[in-house]
């Protein structure tokens, strides 16, 4: 079968800046890999590969066999999590169409296809009960459960998520986390969950893609998220604790390596 992503001795620089290189990924279809790593490690510019945004040094990308390029219909995509205006009136289901047709404020659903798409893709994260409430009235966590519908309005084969917990709340991290991994299941879709903080998505992970140092490293969470892996790519000692189902990384020098819960992690990478 051939995987939706196929990553193959990547390297990414700016410049002479190296983020990652070496990066060996393969992401079969309904497979959930969480991509973990410090500030500026390289996380959300892989997304950006990957969208055709950001080209190689070295290496390939492929999704689903076929060149990275822009506007692939196969890429569905959560950016970071962005803020309204208090006063916005666009509604649930306005939010999640304007993944068919672009982000024009004011037109109507149109099509019956569209029609089934939006409501399709609401069903798939349990969003339907606030589909014609005025965004500024929802949870951060209801916002964010839109976003993913309208990711997924086009049915695409492959998720791209970046920071999509940023900003909640740990009930709504939980939930909007399940919400992806449901689509995951239900539809086959290939998921890619940048985040600060691996322990909201543990039990849903297949691998995990850790990004420091300038190399990458890719396992199951057993196998990457352990002191001696760590220690390897960061080039300093990092102790790793499990504490009741939980991780938690530590490391002597904040500045270098990640701090208590794994949180040490950028709000805004560029690059």
């Amino acid at each position: 079968m051939t995987p939706v992503v196929s990553l193959h001795d990547a390297e990414l620089a700016y410049g002479s800046r190296v983020l990652w290189s070496g990066l060996d990924l393969q992401v079969q279809a309904g497979e959930f890999v969480g991509v973990l790593g410090p500030n500026g490690a390289g996380k959300s510019s892989l997304l950006r590969v990957l969208l055709g945004e950001q080209p190689l040094r070295h290496g390939r990308a492929l999704v689903c066999g076929e060149p990275v390029h822009r506007g692939s219909p196969l890429i569905g995509y959560i950016p970071q999590h962005g803020a309204l205006a208090p006063d916005t009136a666009i509604r649930g289901r306005d939010l999640v169409g304007f993944g068919w047709d672009g982000h024009r404020i004011g037109i109507s659903l149109g099509s019956r296809a569209k029609k089934d798409a939006v409501q399709r893709a609401m069903q798939t994260v349990g969003a339907t009960a606030y589909a014609d409430a005025p965004l500024s009235m929802l949870s951060g966590g209801e916002r964010q459960r839109l976003r993913i519908a309208q990711a997924l309005v086009t049915r695409p084969r492959l998720l791209l998520c970046d920071e999509p917990l940023l900003n909640l709340d740990l009930h709504h991290q939980r939930e909007v986390a399940q919400a992806i991994d449901r689509v995951r299941r239900l539809e086959g879709t290939a998921v890619l969950f940048v985040t600060h903080e691996i322990n909201p998505i543990l039990p849903l992970v297949d691998h995990v893609a850790y990004l420091a140092g300038g190399k990458a490293r890719v396992g199951t969470a057993e196998e990457v998220m352990r002191a001696e892996v760590l220690s390897e790519l960061y080039g300093a000692p990092v102790d790793v604790l499990h504490h009741h189902g939980r991780i938690v990384v530590l490391g002597g020098d904040d500045s270098a390596t990640p701090g208590h819960d794994h949180h040490h992690e950028e709000a805004h990478e560029h690059g």
